[in-house]
């Protein structure tokens, strides 16, 4: 999938308790977000949360909307997914950074086929609002370290 973008934030705490802050923001942020009947309104596929997202979430398990592609911890989350508009991949990668600190890193990756794929990328993407949606999160990521 193409490269949308990249996004950091040092964070003083362990790798671990980023990773558990990281699962745990995700299960709210996004498991809560869209419970099934919304996801399916959506189009969101998968439409339901699945699996082990209170420690360390494996391959196939989901949220909706994102699927675990690769579930390396404390290290390497991937999730993928799609909707009517989009195919999409984020990625975030927890990096130690001095003694007792991590640097969370997000990349996003996605396609956006045909015309209301290409309008949908200038909503989202030509706006601002993604950038301000990824960074809201690595901030309240940090904030539940």
């Amino acid at each position: 999938m193409p490269y949308i973008d990249e996004h950091s934030l040092a964070i003083g705490a362990t790798r671990e308790r980023v990773w558990a802050a990281l699962i745990a923001t995700l299960r709210e942020r996004i498991g809560r977000a869209a419970p099934g009947a919304v996801a399916r309104a959506r189009g969101l596929t998968p439409v339901r949360s699945s699996g082990g997202w209170r420690a360390a979430p494996q391959p196939g398990d989901s949220l909706p909307g994102f699927a675990v592609a690769h579930s390396q911890a404390p290290e390497r989350l991937a999730l993928r997914g799609r909707h009517r508009f989009s195919r999409y991949a984020l990625e975030f990668e927890l990096d130690v950074a001095g003694d007792a600190g991590c640097t969370l890193r997000a990349r996003s990756f996605a396609e956006f086929p045909g015309l209301a794929g290409r309008g949908y990328r200038a909503l989202v993407i030509g706006s601002g609002a993604h950038r301000v949606l990824v960074r809201r999160l690595l901030r309240d990521v940090a904030a539940r370290t």
